[in-house]
């Protein structure tokens, strides 16, 4: 999810748990040392990565504190909630549908979901499959009603997809389907329900057996109803109140996520399935295709573009780093693969400022290209 902001909170020491990969050849590791700037200057309580470089090796990072109250260590590695990631997961999931004939990339909403999408601007006779995956749909975004606007008071409370999409459709469309791109996280709302509607199965056992389990995942799963803790080691994520506390999410019900933002992995994860999804290893050259089609997208930062459920970032060294990234209450993960090989992937425990949110672009950046 995307339509959360926050102030990045003041925390203590910096640690790293990996100081092989902290100082290569007696020289401090430039990704190490942008992790320790993440904690020590913006204020964030842990930072951790994992980075495979030009030589094919993969070296795993850690910074700051994995707990505030007991002052652990951060997991090298840890679970993180993984956001806006899981859009990527939905959207191979309906693209996979579309290679097997059982849904057609421009073909209405309407057609599977009859009635489901009406309001003021808002018809589903005019919005495409491709619309929801692209943003494209003028769709407003659910996270921006009144009953998710206090985290806390919601961190424990489960809500039924429909409540959430009933959220966006009380208010007007943003725009023509089509005519604009503005991100939503009602578009895979939509496609969530989209995908449960045609396999007749929940969206989270979908995605698991036609993404996770196929490409071997051992550290990554989408939480089942009731489930609101993360199984593995893991640091905490914190959020910034209104009143400048920092308030402990690790455990939440991610249902006012779900198939826009539930998902649980690893950096190391999210690697391999950005890796194996631009290998062809999830879906037909044909779906890849036309994921990897892009519109401008530079809302989310300069020279992004926006296919199927996936962005391209130009990188200062050339060429373009292809992933999503994800924000939700506690955590934030930017990710990237290049057609070379090289990953990187970099999440922070509370979700950063504006300065901070730069700051970790630039260290994927510098990871990719170093």
């Amino acid at each position: 999810m995307v339509a959360v902001t926050a102030v990045a909170a003041g925390v203590a020491a910096v640690t790293a748990l990996v100081p092989t990969a902290a100082f290569a050849g007696g020289r401090p590791d430039s990704v190490q040392s942008s992790l320790t700037a993440l904690v020590k200057d913006d204020g964030l309580p842990a930072a951790l990565a994992t980075v495979k470089g030009r030589d094919g090796r993969t070296r795993t990072y850690t910074a700051g504190l994995g707990n505030l109250t007991t002052k652990a260590k951060v997991p090298v590695d840890g679970q993180i909630r993984a956001g806006s990631n899981t859009k990527t997961f939905t959207a191979v999931v309906v693209l996979q549908l579309v290679a097997e004939g059982k849904v057609g990339l421009d073909s209405p909403v309407e057609t599977y979901l009859p009635g489901l999408l009406r309001g003021d601007g808002i018809d589903g006779r005019h919005i495409t499959v491709r619309h929801l995956l692209q943003h494209t749909s003028g769709l407003p975004d659910y996270t921006e009603t009144p009953a998710l606007s206090d985290f806390s008071a919601i961190q424990h409370r489960y809500f039924e997809p429909r409540e959430l999409l009933d959220g966006a459709l009380a208010q007007p469309a943003r725009f023509a389907p089509g005519t604009h791109w503005e991100y939503s996280n009602t578009n895979y709302i939509v496609a969530g329900l989209l995908i449960q509607k045609i396999t007749g199965r929940p969206v989270g056992e979908e995605i698991t057996r036609r993404v996770i389990d196929r490409i071997g995942l051992r550290h990554t799963y989408f939480p089942t109803p009731g489930d609101m803790t993360i199984h593995e080691a893991h640091p905490a994520g914190y959020h910034r109140e209104a009143d400048g506390s920092l308030h402990d999410y690790t455990e939440m019900d991610s249902s006012m996520a779900w198939a826009a933002g539930a998902v649980v992995s690893t950096n190391t994860d999210l690697n391999s399935f950005f890796a194996a999804l631009l290998q062809g290893r999830l879906l037909p050259a044909a779906q890849l295709a036309e994921m990897r089609t892009t519109v401008p997208a530079e809302l989310l930062g300069p020279g992004i573009r926006y296919g199927l459920g996936l962005e391209s970032k130009p990188l200062s060294c050339g060429g373009l780093a292809w992933g999503h990234g994800g924000t939700t209450p506690g955590y934030r993960s930017r990710n990237g693969v290049t057609e070379d090989g090289r990953a990187a992937g970099i999440t922070v425990t509370a979700i950063p400022d504006a300065v901070g949110a730069q700051h970790m672009a630039a260290a994927l950046d510098a990871a990719l290209c170093r």
